[in-house]
């Protein structure tokens, strides 16, 4: 229920929490290191996804919900440097090799935006208006 998209500048992402009786959230921010980080999942686990990271991401203390794949969220990390990194069901974050990258419910309409030439924020909001499960405004970050 989510769209993060970075184009290699921005990183961008809707703003709706749920579905049946959806409310607005922000799932972007900015961490204390200056890395942008984004979530797609459950909130309330993303937030504890972000700050497990933040914290250091010892591998140890990896978010136990991670394990499982009905309980798991995405998370998006964009170093200074500019390097895109993709942490999933382990405590690993993998590198992404790519120009752009989309994360969520809505990332196939978000890629396709993205490839066309659009910027992330253009994206998310193509995601938004062709996914139900996007939507209620956009958040962006600039590296």
């Amino acid at each position: 229920m989510t769209v993060i998209a970075w184009d290699g500048k921005t990183l961008a992402a809707d703003k709706q929490m749920g579905a049946d009786f959806p409310r607005r959230t922000t799932k972007i921010r900015r961490s204390k290191k200056g890395e942008l980080l984004g979530v797609a999942g459950f909130m309330d686990r993303g937030i504890i996804l972000m700050d497990w990271w933040e914290a250091g991401a010892d591998p140890a203390k990896f978010p136990s919900f991670q394990a499982d794949e009905k309980k798991s969220c995405s998370m998006l990390v964009i170093k200074p440097d500019s390097t895109l990194w993709y942490v999933f069901e382990e405590p690993v974050a993998i590198l992404v090799e790519e120009p752009f990258h989309s994360i969520g419910s809505g990332r196939d309409f978000a890629a396709a935006a993205m490839y066309l030439g659009h910027d992330a924020r253009k994206a998310v909001e193509v995601a938004s208006a062709l996914c139900g499960y996007c939507g209620f405004g956009i958040d962006t970050l600039e590296l």
